[in-house]
Parts: structure tokens; C-alpha cells; sequence
């Protein structure tokens, strides 16, 4: 039977501890998710019918500050799943060190076949449901997949209305106007790209050969940037295919396509061969960017991986088990925790600036963004070199230290 996401997010946080000497009562306390909230609620329909959605909230911990973490719209969301984002979250806030815990939200949807009216009725809803968790002092919800900075200017607005003032920190991701951050859309792209480039860097590769799985915003700005930087992206792929060029893809053009006609398909330029989505995974590249849903990577597909470095700009791509055969094939991983840290970063820097109510120039959020990911990326190498581990063991090792250091510090209220 195959495993479920949280069993996967267990496995690793399982195999991380056996690296660590933790007290066992600890190393409980930190397995399982704090708060577990399912909602069920009506939504009116464009045509006036009602019909009732699913939503989670999960807050996994917060030991080391308010649980962060963003909420997805997409019709596979499960409680197992936010589960298992919840926890990740937990570890990718810690693994760069800013004072958050883990979070995760979710609503049952299909969010490609509601009107923007239902939409919006939807999330406030939702919202409403969830404001009993919710709050800029103890967990701040954010943009993830299908949901965007309109929803959480929604979100706010709805718990705006219901406290009676205006809570612009009670989510990140928002519209600039609304009090968000310069440079918070590029975030978690710019981070893959920022860990990427610094990788090649460090090999002596001035022009790699990069296929991006997923051509939603992270993966988009990532493969934007790393061509800026002067590399090829020879494949991306969408939910409805994909291409392949080996000379190199035009990113804007690319993305002018999927933004007219819905797909990366009908990009048609010369020499463009069409492939299926999962072929990103496997065609001849140097790096491989999975930046679309959880469990793309299995032990069924792993061997056929060519790229000899993966950076997981989404949560979860690759099972345990697929990291197994990578890692016998030497194929280097920048785990998703660090990878894509870059997100909820930014998203730390927007709380500060809203609660402040002092904003920063876009030249700075990204240069702090990218002193943070170095530092990060640089602490998970060093770690994994002197243990002999993979950066993912090492990343997991140094998020898990320091959540274990808070438990111990605060103890266990009676």
C-alpha cells in the first residue's frame, strides 16, 4: 500500500532523529501536530444553490513563535496532507532560523471551475471559520497553491470586519496596497533560484541545463531568474503537459502562452518538442526543479532521473524512497525545507513590516532574503559534510535541534 504524504514527513523527521540525541519525551512532543481544526461549510453558488466544502486548519507547533503557513484550494486536499505541509513548515521556518512555527490550511475545491463571486464567498467563509485559530499574534495564513494575494486580502478583510479595525498582519501574501511586500511574490522562486545558482557556483557550471516541473509562481520565477543568470531551461510542464527544447525555452514567452491559452503547450516555437508532464522529471538536463505538488519523485520514476542535482521548489515531491535511489545514484538534493524557505521568508519580513508599519525597498527584502538563504544553504552543507549525511538528513537535523532546544527551554506546562 502506498504510504500517505504524513507517513513520508514522518519517515524523514524519524530519520533525522536517529542522527540526534534527543530526549525521547521531546522528540514526542514534536511528531504530532498541535491543533487540528476541520470545517464543514456552506457556500452559495452563482445559481443560488448552496453546496458544502471541507477545510483544515493544522498548526503543528509553536514553540518558537506564531505557527505560519499558507492555505491551498485544490480538490486532493486532505487532512493527512495539511498534516503533513503543517509539520514541513515546522522545520523549513526553523532550517533559516525565523521565529515561527508550522502551519498549514487547506479547502476541498476546484477552484478552476468556480466564478470569482464564488470564490470570494467561499474563502470568506472559510475565513470565518477558521478565526478561531487565526490571528497576527498566533498563526498567519499565506498565499500556496490556487490561492493568491486577492484571497488573503479577503481573508483579512473578513477578519478585519469581524474584529471591527483593520489586522492587515493577520495574513502574508497581500496586495503591496494592502500593506504587503515588494519583492513577496518572487520570494520562494527567487530563494530556489538563489540555492541553485550558489550550488552550480560552487561546481564551476556557468550554464546548466534546468527542467522545471510546475509553472505556477515559483516555478516560473525561478526558471525566470536562473535564465537571467545565463542558464537554459530546456523543460517546463504544467498539469496539461509539457515541452522540451534543448537549445533553451524563452521564459516569457512561455509564460505569455500559458497566461493566454492556459498551458505551456501552446508555446510552438522552433524546435519545441511536446512532452507529457512527468517527462520533466526524467528528460537529459543538469538540475531538476519539481515546483508543483507533493510525490512527483517515487521509486517508480527516481532511476530515471538524469539531472544530477534537484532542488525541490515544491513540499514533498520526492517519497523516502526515491530519495534512497537518488542518493545511490549520486544525484545531489536541496531539500524542499531549505529549498523553498524562500516563501515564508519574505512572508516573515511582511509580518515585521506590517506590524511596524514601516515598509522596506524591494533592493533590500531581496538582499536580506539572499543573505538568509546563503547563511542557510552554507550551515545545511557544512552540517552535511561533517556528518558524512544528505543535505536533507542535515537540514532536518539543524530544524530539528533548534525546535528541540525551544521545547526543552520552555518545558511542559502542567
Amino acid at each position: 500500500m502506498e504510504k500517505s504524504v504524513y507517513q513520508n514527513a514522518l519517515e524523514q523527521f524519524d530519520s533525522a532523529v536517529e542522527q540526534l540525541d534527543l530526549d525521547p519525551n521531546v522528540t514526542a512532543m514534536l511528531r504530532y501536530p498541535q491543533r487540528e481544526l476541520t470545517v464543514n461549510f456552506p457556500v452559495e453558488m452563482d445559481d443560488g444553490s448552496v453546496q458544502i466544502f471541507t477545510g483544515y486548519r493544522v498548526q503543528h507547533n509553536t514553540l518558537r513563535g506564531p505557527s505560519k503557513g499558507g492555505i491551498r484550494y485544490h480538490p486532493q486536499v486532505d487532512l493527512d496532507e495539511v498534516r503533513a505541509l503543517a509539520m514541513w513548515m515546522t522545520w523549513k521556518c526553523a532550517v533559516v532560523d525565523i521565529p515561527y512555527g508550522g502551519a498549514k490550511g487547506g479547502v476541498m475545491c476546484d477552484p478552476k471551475e468556480m466564478s470569482k463571486q464564488e470564490l470570494e464567498n467561499l474563502t470568506r467563509r472559510y475565513a470565518s471559520e477558521i478565526s478561531i485559530l487565526i490571528g497576527p499574534e498566533s498563526d498567519i495564513p499565506a498565499p500556496d497553491v490556487n490561492t493568491n494575494p486577492q484571497i488573503m486580502a479577503w481573508i483579512m478583510d473578513t477578519y478585519s470586519m469581524n474584529k471591527g479595525y483593520s489586522v492587515p498582519a493577520v495574513v502574508t501574501g497581500k496586495p503591496i496596497s494592502l500593506g504587503g511586500s515588494l519583492g513577496r511574490n518572487e520570494a520562494t522562486g527567487r530563494g530556489v533560484a538563489i540555492v541553485t545558482a550558489q550550488n552550480l557556483k560552487e561546481q564551476g557550471i556557468k550554464e546548466a541545463r534546468i527542467a522545471v516541473q510546475g509553472f505556477g509562481n515559483a516555478g516560473y520565477i525561478a526558471a525566470l531568474l536562473l535564465e537571467e543568470m545565463g542558464h537554459k531551461i530546456v523543460a517546463v510542464s504544467d498539469s496539461q503537459g509539457g515541452i522540451y527544447n534543448p537549445k533553451g525555452l524563452d521564459i516569457k514567452t512561455t509564460k505569455a502562452c500559458k497566461d493566454d491559452k492556459g498551458s505551456v503547450i501552446y508555446n510552438v516555437d522552433q524546435d519545441i518538442t511536446r512532452i507529457k508532464s512527468q517527462d520533466a522529471l526524467t528528460c537529459g538536463c543538469d538540475v531538476l526543479i519539481p515546483a508543483a505538488l507533493e510525490k512527483q519523485i517515487t521509486k517508480e520514476n527516481a532511476s530515471k532521473v538524469q539531472a544530477k542535482l534537484v532542488v525541490e521548489a515544491a513540499n514533498g515531491p520526492t517519497t523516502p524512497e526515491a530519495d534512497k535511489i537518488l542518493e545511490d545514484k549520486g544525484i545531489v538534493v536541496i531539500p524542499d525545507i531549505l529549498a523553498n524557505a524562500g516563501g515564508v521568508t519574505v512572508s516573515y519580513f511582511e509580518w515585521v513590516q506590517g506590524l511596524q508599519h514601516l515598509f522596506w525597498t524591494e533592493d533590500d527584502v531581496n538582499n536580506k532574503l539572499e543573505s538568509i538563504m546563503l547563511r542557510s544553504y552554507k550551515n545545511v552543507l557544512h552540517l552535511a559534510n561533517d556528518e558524512d549525511v544528505s543535505l536533507r538528513t542535515a537540514a532536518y537535523m539543524i530544524a530539528i535541534e533548534r525546535v528541540a532546544e525551544a521545547a526543552k527551554l520552555r518545558g511542559v506546562y502542567p
